[in-house]
C-alpha cells in the first residue's frame, strides 16, 4: 500500500513540474547546454584561480577581510551556478520538460 501511494505520489509530482515547467523552457538539446556548461567551467576556474593567486599573495599570512569576502563572492558565483546546474539535470531526469535526443540541425545545413 504504501509503495503504491508512493508511486502515485511521484507521478503526481511529474505531472505538476512538467505542467509549470515545460511550457516555461525550450526543449534543450545537448549542445544547448554546453553554454550552461563553459559558464560553470569559468565560475570554477575564477574560484580556484582566486584561491591560488590569494595564497601567492599573502604567503605565510592570513588574508584580509576584504581579500577573504573577494574570495568568497567567487565561491558564491560558483556555487549557485552548480546548484542551477544540478536543478537543470533534475528537471531532465525526472521528464519534467521536453528535451531533444537528436541534435537539432545547424542553420547552414540544409
Amino acid at each position: 500500500m504504501k509503495n503504491r501511494l508512493l508511486l502515485e505520489l511521484e507521478g503526481l509530482r511529474k505531472d505538476i513540474n512538467r505542467t509549470i515547467i515545460n511550457p516555461l523552457v525550450p526543449e534543450l538539446a545537448l549542445n544547448d547546454l554546453e553554454p550552461i556548461i563553459t559558464m560553470v567551467a569559468c565560475a570554477r576556474a575564477n574560484y580556484v584561480k582566486a584561491l591560488i593567486d590569494l595564497a601567492a599573495d599573502v604567503k605565510d599570512a592570513a588574508p584580509s577581510l576584504e581579500q577573504a569576502k573577494e574570495l568568497q563572492d567567487r565561491r558564491m558565483v560558483f556555487e549557485e551556478l552548480v546548484d542551477a546546474m544540478n536543478a537543470l539535470e533534475t528537471v531532465i531526469q525526472r521528464e519534467y520538460m521536453d528535451v531533444i535526443t537528436k541534435p537539432k540541425p545547424n542553420a547552414n545545413q540544409g
